[in-house]
């Protein structure tokens, strides 16, 4: 048995039982609904991608990894960490009917960890493709995305042949943002993919496999693309485009929709779902437009693409990464109300396409510190209007949905991990040379049940 697993247990329950029950009572109520959901799912196993199919009874516990790097960082492995965690032990629970995990049973929580995840709780990450490569200026390819043109793409979108790694940027963030031995694996990767995303997720399974022989517990967990991936496989009449539809259907549908997000209609500057540029620009910072209505009818949507800084990385706040674009156009309001992602690709906001994932509970990344509060709230109160019939009153009834709100779970920004030296989350796992120092920080989870 892995020390680091036992004490990883061990510590987590110390801090975290509450959120456990939490999620125990939450899915014994789910299963007395009796909520079934077809969904497909992929891995990385031995290298190559695998689509796995559930089409019985799950509750769903949804994590997140990024696009917009392809190294894996230590805010990432410690929420795949804690969705494995919050997984195992409400299974055992649940298999048990134990209601208070004690010491003495850390040691099967652990055999459990080994395995891969399984069980009527299901963690999944879901991976944001409509994101900038480099949104955060952490990825060593950054200098290419911006010499092929690509900065300002949707990583859907983002091809592999003209990229590289940048010497230059992994001499300067060494062993603060990355390691040498990930730049060389990262420059493996780039040569056996032309796809971006399967060469992002190519090399952070390469990296929990790893880390699931160092740690002992099974860090290979199943995962979904969206929206891009999902819209680009829906035909018209399904999820995703039904949302974008029915939010552009007329000014109130609209307005209803700012209400979620705590906007006014006055200036109708917020795009619900930001067109792309036929140049292939898709970065939502960059784009700015404004919605044009006749009475209730929406006319068209002004759109220009112009380049934007994007956001810092946790050791230099002076290098914002870039969006590097300049593009302007209109498209017809009925291109929205009777949306076909074949005809005008477009990438809706997130608290929209959330509503068509699968998750019946979601670990977030330090709200109130490192992530925002506003955009959880956005996300509470859309799924609130759903199941009270005031947004997408048909949503329920026409694809078998129960727009409850999610549990919502968080990691104490106060107990994130960070690289030892420069004390920074979004350090690579490959800056750590000492794994002690992450599992002393132990694993503090926390239920947000203020926001609901």
């Amino acid at each position: 048995m892995s020390d680091y697993c036992y004490r990883l247990v061990e510590a987590f329950l110390a801090k975290s039982m509450a959120v456990v029950n939490a999620l125990v009572e939450r899915v014994v109520c789910h299963r007395e609904e009796g909520n079934y959901r077809k969904v497909t799912f992929f891995q990385f196993v031995n290298e190559r991608k695998v689509c796995v199919t559930f089409d019985e009874g799950h509750f769903y516990l949804r994590g997140s990894v990024e696009y917009s790097n392809p190294q894996l960082t230590a805010e990432e492995i410690q929420g795949i960490i804690g969705i494995r965690l919050l997984q195992v032990c409400a299974n055992y629970c649940l298999e048990t009917g134990v209601r208070d995990i004690v010491k003495a049973d850390d040691v099967k929580i652990c055999e459990a960890l080994k395995e891969s995840p399984k069980g009527y709780v299901l963690p999944f990450l879901l991976n944001t493709d409509d994101v900038e490569a480099d949104r955060y200026s952490i990825n060593p390819l950054r200098q290419s995305l911006i010499d092929s043109g690509q900065s300002a793409f949707p990583v859907a979108n983002i091809k592999t042949e003209q990229l590289k790694v940048d010497r230059a940027f992994v001499e300067a963030y060494d062993n603060s943002l990355i390691s040498k031995e990930e730049a060389d694996l990262i420059s493996e990767e780039l040569t056996r993919h032309d796809n971006y995303m399967d060469f992002v997720d190519a090399v952070k399974f390469r990296q929990l496999e790893t880390l699931s022989d160092v740690l002992g517990m099974n860090l290979s967990l199943y995962a979904l693309r969206m929206p891009l991936s999902t819209l680009k496989a829906e035909g018209k009449g399904d999820l995703l485009h039904y949302i974008i539809s029915s939010v552009h259907k007329d000014r109130q549908s609209v307005e209803q929709a700012y209400n979620c997000m705590g906007r006014s209609i006055t200036k109708r500057t917020t795009l619900l779902a930001v067109p792309h540029s036929k140049n292939g620009y898709g970065s939502k910072r960059a784009a700015h437009g404004k919605l044009h209505f006749d009475n209730d009818k929406l006319v068209d949507v002004t759109v220009k693409y112009k380049t934007s800084g994007l956001y810092p990385n946790g050791v230099d706040q002076k290098n914002v990464s870039i969006a590097q674009c300049s593009d302007e156009f209109t498209v017809a309001g009925e291109e929205f109300a009777d949306y076909d992602y074949a005809k005008l690709s477009a990438s809706p906001q997130f608290f929209l396409y959330a509503l068509a994932s699968p998750e019946d509970a979601a670990l977030w990344h330090g709200i109130g510190v490192f992530a925002a509060s506003q955009l959880l709230q956005t996300y509470i109160l859309t799924h609130k209007n759903c199941n009270k019939g005031l947004l997408l009153p048909e949503i329920n009834e026409k694809f078998n949905l129960h727009c409850h709100v999610p549990l919502q779970f968080n990691l104490v920004p106060d107990g994130m991990w960070r690289n030892p030296i420069q004390q920074n989350i979004d350090a690579s796992i490959g800056t750590i040379k000492n794994f002690n120092e992450l599992i002393n920080r132990g694993m503090w989870i926390e239920h947000l049940s203020e926001y609901m």
